[in-house]
């Protein structure tokens, strides 16, 4: 018998060639919350407690796997959300609340000192559970109302190669984003134009000296 997270789960049928709006049939119960380049995530409600249901595209039923066991090491962790259920294209977890990295720059929130070393508290829970903390970005780092920081979006964890990403972004916000003159409100258009530039390794050549002294 199917739990009731696996039938929603199951309920979710994606269209095979599209790339922006993938959701072709889904329960009434699921409300989408985000998209992912592996996974769309919906809001789930029973009783007083939200959570989120994270359902994989079919040709990432792999990647749900490989999550859930990452996750499962994460477990001890105050910084990653809660895992309740996991199944072969599904991962139901805790909700949070919050604004991304990314939301806070785009609204003017203050990304604080405070914030990135709770970041970094994350990532060394990683490293002593095993892994090796990759494919860091603004979109899945999130500021909860308490100002608490926590990580979502882990699959890469366990991947062996060495990843800078979150190094370059901390050099950037000691060099750029902490002076009284860089904008602290980014329009979206220009987060993305960075984003775009930052995967060309336009800015690695330019911040190699600034990453090596706050790494």
């Amino acid at each position: 018998m199917l739990t009731k997270a696996e039938a929603l789960a199951h309920s979710v049928i994606y269209r095979k060639n599209s790339r922006f709006d993938k959701v072709k049939e889904k329960s009434e119960e699921l409300t989408l919350i985000g998209k992912g380049r592996s996974a769309y995530v919906f809001a789930l409600t029973e009783g007083d407690r939200k959570m989120a249901l994270k359902v994989f595209f079919p040709e990432y039923q792999a990647t749900a796997v490989k999550e859930a066991a990452i996750y499962e090491k994460l477990a001890g962790s105050a910084f990653y959300p809660d895992i309740y259920e996991t199944g072969d294209s599904y991962i139901l977890m805790e909700y949070i609340k919050g604004e991304t990295f990314y939301n806070c720059l785009k609204k003017g929130i203050a990304i604080s000192d405070d914030m990135i070393q709770q970041v970094e508290g994350a990532l060394s829970d990683a490293r002593a559970a095993g892994l090796n903390p990759s494919d860091i970005h603004l979109r899945n780092l999130i500021l909860t109302e308490t100002g608490a920081v926590r990580v979502i979006d882990v699959a890469r964890f366990d991947q062996t190669k060495t990843c800078t990403q979150w190094d370059d972004l901390k050099a950037a916000y000691h060099a750029l984003y902490k002076k009284p003159i860089f904008p602290k409100k980014i329009p979206g258009f220009w987060l993305e134009m960075i984003a775009f530039l930052y995967k060309k390794d336009w800015f690695q050549k330019h911040f190699a000296q600034r990453k090596r002294k706050y790494s």
